[in-house]
């Protein structure tokens, strides 16, 4: 990182976001017609709404006469240049036409004669000066010497005082070709602010430009130059009254902001923790105009109250009057408004109280609280650490109203806002912003700040003084992810990471070689022609067999190549999966060049470079892409390695800015490294990646822990000699659901034979068949233990039993149908009470959960088990377990729980309705009133059938209930 004077914090490159994120803005008609509103959180007035259906109105009218306009760019030019020029033909240095099309008819017979460049201007500036237009309808000679008598009084031209024509052959071309195109450029802007319908953009773009033509040329012509293109373009739009004035007063504010001189730039004071930095005027005026709040003694109340609304927006970052009818210190702000305190003092007041107190600092952390009180009191970020380790410590030892004592007690407060004005967020515009909080600033400054609590600044200046990150020189977002088709990035929007990497101009990444053997130093003849190793990709490579120069006689004599087909179309699918990333679709494939290849017409590398400017190439990895994108994925196609660095890029991204896409690709193909790395016969290949490249493709391994010991210098071992590690193997489903086969060994009986064991080996075979033959039994050396059959259930029992296997719960079946018979033990009871838990619950509760009181009442037999249901179904625990359900799946779980079926579509209605109006338990209760009496356990019926219980309630059930009725297992669990 390369460090400057200043602090170690405050460094020139350090910059912790993109410009993008909030970009400059131009104070157009729409957007000055309702800030004021949005700024005071209220609707627009009918003054505002006028304006915005006027600009609505006037578009088409607009934008037709910025049309009209564009399309006689060249007349318009032509007439101010013969204006200021004398001695030769000022547009033949126009270096491409300003029209969008053809200007004024030319005659019949002269429709097809080529004439060069600067004919054509010639013949423009003849037709211009003499007036012989069919456009301009300027008249001849003669009348242009009397123009200054006559035409239209807001468009006259007024010579100004020194104005003196200049010579074209003592300016030289260069100058003309800048000025000539300098006009264009003025008509062009005034084209702009047609469409957007405010002149502000002219003032933004003109302002400073009076310095640089009294340096360079005359400001008099120049005035002279622009009255000329005013006049043209009002004589062209004279049967459009609106689009002429407004093209008018766009011209008077170029001229306006010419006449003025530059105005200063704005000075922020720097400290010894904080940078000292100024805004040019330009920037300040194209920043989005914010209104500033200031007590005054002679404002009216309503004026006063709205100035008070304004501090409580700034300091609670919302309008809490209107929002939540809320006036914290209503005393302080009746004294202010009286002019009994100023407004400094309010903000302390405000900063002071209880409702900020509990918004801003008892819900945070302590650095997020001194974040939070920078934007509030001051409206900025943090610029330094130190910064922010002196407020950190003013908040741990003095407290909350020690921190807004502080803020509100420096200078710059003072010097910012004085003791009346309101405080504002110092935003793009107000004050020159720093680059190494700007991603952090812009988040601090967005509305949704006080909902993240996470601290940004301590942790952001904390990584300036860590090394570089394993990223992109330019951001992180610029890093394809590491797959072989297609250019994916990480979302830009979705989350926006503002940790800097502040590279160098002469810093470059870290890449990981990809199996290439001893690449060398950057940059070196090793590295460049390093070849893989075996771990490394495979190298594809054209093989190709002279045949003599006779073969193709276009070729000159030359020798001719031949390949195998199957060889060719290999090499050919290569070039494809590396370049596009995979094999082409249907009209992507290069069919002649592709011909021409297996031809020998051409080399690997032409074939190379004609399918990488193909379309398909250009669709994929350019015409979707920002530049810097574009250039990195094309960068890994072609070269088979990531960037290093910015000096690489910045070479690439100048080759894209003169030569445009053909060239960023010709450039990379002609390249020194390409040549050789890959030559003329040898498909790209990948030869370098990121580090987290390398980290996204490694696949996790299971490796075994090593457990070591030591020895001292003796030889006797310190520690314990390790066990031998137990062998693990994979476990699948099969060996943790129960089967209904009875486990049997998977070893070979000891003594295994191929003969039978009934028959005798050796001499005794014969015997053995002869008694099979005469119907005699042979005796048997088998063992004497004899199998016994199972029962014939007892597989299919063992598959439906509730057991535990490794972790899972395996479901068995129904429950048991239980019911309490009087007089029971205690052992009975349990049971009982544990079965009516579990299926309200689905579990049994813990010992503090368990309805103590209610089960003593069961047990002294006071209530019967429908009193003890009620007791649970009324219980907080049961309670909770619906009101975190969804309200359908609440009403489904409650009857399944309490009537052990699904609900129908009216009791889940009913349910619902009870629910919104008198609460939970109501309708919890209305469902334990329609079990039947008696004391059965609730138990989920499954499919058998009740009378008035339709199917599809049947079937809703089993679905609820997930059992055998499941033929799909659904992605979601079971109530």
């Amino acid at each position: 990182m390369a460090r400057s004077g200043l602090h170690p914090s405050m460094t020139v490159t350090a910059s912790s976001g993109s410009p993008r994120v909030s970009p400059q803005l131009f104070d157009t008609l729409p957007l000055s017609s309702v800030r004021q509103a949005e700024q005071q959180d209220r609707f627009p007035e009918r003054v505002e709404l006028e304006n915005l259906v006027n600009f609505f109105r006037s578009g088409q009218d607009r934008i037709e006469a910025s049309r009209i306009i564009a399309a006689n760019a060249e007349t318009i030019v032509a007439r101010a240049a013969n204006r200021i020029f004398v001695g030769g033909t000022p547009l033949s240095f126009l270096e491409a036409p300003l029209s969008t099309g053809e200007i004024g008819g030319r005659p019949s017979g002269e429709e097809g004669t080529p004439l060069a460049a600067d004919q054509v201007a010639f013949e423009q500036s003849v037709r211009t000066f003499t007036g012989d237009g069919g456009t301009t309808k300027r008249g001849n000679f003669l009348t242009r010497l009397l123009d200054g008598a006559g035409g239209d009084a807001d468009v006259r031209v007024v010579l100004p005082t020194g104005f003196n024509a200049i010579s074209v052959a003592k300016y030289g071309p260069a100058f003309m070709r800048k000025s000539v195109r300098d006009m264009g450029w003025f008509l062009r802007y005034v084209g702009y602010a047609l469409v957007a319908g405010d002149p502000s953009i002219l003032a933004v773009n003109t302002r400073g430009l009076r310095d640089i033509l009294l340096e360079n040329c005359s400001l008099a012509a120049t005035n002279v130059a622009l009255q000329e293109m005013r006049a043209a373009s009002a004589q062209l739009l004279r049967d459009r009254p609106e689009a002429r004035q407004l093209t008018i007063d766009c011209f008077n504010v170029l001229l306006q902001e010419l006449a003025i001189p530059t105005p200063s730039t704005k000075q922020r004071q720097g400290s010894s923790v904080q940078q000292g930095l100024q805004l040019p005027a330009i920037y300040a005026l194209a920043a989005e105009g914010r209104q500033l709040f200031e007590m005054r003694p002679g404002l009216s109340g309503a004026e006063k109250g709205e100035i008070i609304r304004a501090a409580y927006r700034q300091v609670f970052e919302r309008d809490i009057v209107k929002g939540y009818s809320q006036s914290p210190c209503p005393d302080k702000a009746s004294q202010v408004t009286q002019g009994q305190i100023s407004m400094r003092e309010f903000i302390r007041a405000l900063g002071r109280s209880k409702e900020y107190r509990q918004q801003f600092h008892d819900g945070f952390v302590n650095s997020r609280v001194v974040e939070l009180a920078y934007r509030h009191f001051l409206g900025r970020g943090i610029s330094s650490l130190e910064e922010f380790r002196k407020s950190f410590a003013i908040l741990s030892d003095q407290g909350l109203n020690g921190l807004v004592d502080v803020l509100v007690n420096s200078a710059e407060y003072a010097q910012t806002f004085g003791e009346e004005t309101v405080p504002f967020l110092r935003d793009l515009g107000t004050e020159a912003q720093e680059s190494a909080g700007w991603g952090s600033n812009r988040k601090l400054f967005n509305f949704s700040a006080p909902f993240d609590g996470a601290p940004q600044y301590v942790t952001l200046y904390a990584s300036y003084r860590q090394p570089f990150a394993d990223q992109h020189v330019y951001g992180g977002g610029n890093d394809p992810v590491a797959n072989q088709y297609g250019a994916i990035f990480p979302s830009a929007t979705a989350s926006v990471s503002t940790r800097p990497a502040p590279y160098g101009y002469d810093s470059r990444r870290l890449l990981v070689s990809n199996g290439l053997n001893s690449p060398g130093q950057l940059d070196s003849a090793s590295f460049r022609s390093s070849r893989p190793r075996k771990v490394g990709p495979r190298v594809v490579r054209l093989q190709q067999i002279a045949t003599g120069g006779n073969v193709n006689p276009s070729r000159g004599g030359q020798p001719s190549v031949r390949n195998t087909e199957s060889s060719t179309q290999a090499v050919i699918n290569a070039v494809y999966v590396q370049v596009l990333g995979n094999a082409g679709y249907a009209g992507e494939r290069m069919g002649s060049d592709e011909a021409r290849l297996e031809n020998g017409d051409i080399s690997l590398r032409d074939f190379v470079r004609c399918v990488a400017r193909s379309d398909a190439f250009r669709r994929r990895y350019w015409s979707g892409l920002y530049i810097v994108k574009a250039i990195e994925v094309m960068h890994r196609r072609l070269l088979g390695r990531p960037t290093f660095g910015r000096w690489e890029i910045d070479s690439l991204f100048d080759t894209a800015a003169r030569k445009g896409f053909y060239g960023v690709v010709d450039a990379l193909i002609n390249s020194q490294e390409y040549n050789e790395s890959f030559g003329e016969d040898t498909v790209p290949f990948e030869r370098f990646i990121t580090p987290g490249d390398l980290s996204v493709r490694r696949t996790p391994t299971f490796k075994q822990e090593v457990k070591t010991f030591g020895y001292d210098s003796s030889g006797l071992v310190l520690g314990n000699r390790p066990e031998p590690t137990a062998a693990t193997q994979f476990r699948s489903s099969g060996s943790v659901t129960k089967r209904n086969l009875k486990g049997r060994s998977q070893g070979a009986p000891q003594g295994w034979s191929t003969m039978a064991s009934r028959f005798s080996q050796g001499p005794d075979l014969a015997k053995s068949l002869r008694q099979i033959r005469l119907g005699e039994s042979i005796p048997s050396r088998a063992s004497r233990s004899r199998s016994k059959a199972a029962a014939p259930l007892t597989p299919m029992t063992g598959a439906l039993a509730m057991q535990g296997a490794e972790g899972y719960k395996l479901r068995g079946g129904l429950p048991a149908n239980l019911t309490l018979t009087r007089p029971c033990d205690e052992s009975e009871l349990l049971t009982v009470i544990d079965a009516t838990y579990r299926q309200l619950l689905n579990r049994v509760p813990l010992d503090s959960e368990r309805l103590r009181e209610a089960e003593s009442r069961l047990r002294n037999d006071d209530i019967n088990l429908n009193g003890f249901i009620e007791a649970v179904a009324l219980s907080e625990s049961f309670q909770d377990r619906l009101y975190r359900m969804a309200p359908l799946r609440a009403a489904s779980a409650a009857s399944l729980a309490l009537l052990g079926r699904a609900a129908t579509p009216s009791e889940v209605s009913r349910f619902l309705t009870v629910r919104a109006e008198s609460g939970q338990p109501t309708a919890v209760m209305e469902l334990v009133e329609q079990r039947p009496d008696g004391d059965e356990v609730p138990r989920t019926d499954g499919m058998n059938t009740r009378s008035g219980v339709s199917q599809a309630t049947l079937q809703r059930t089993a679905a609820l209930y997930r059992g055998s009725a499941g033929m799909t297992p659904p992605t979601d669990g079971a109530i």
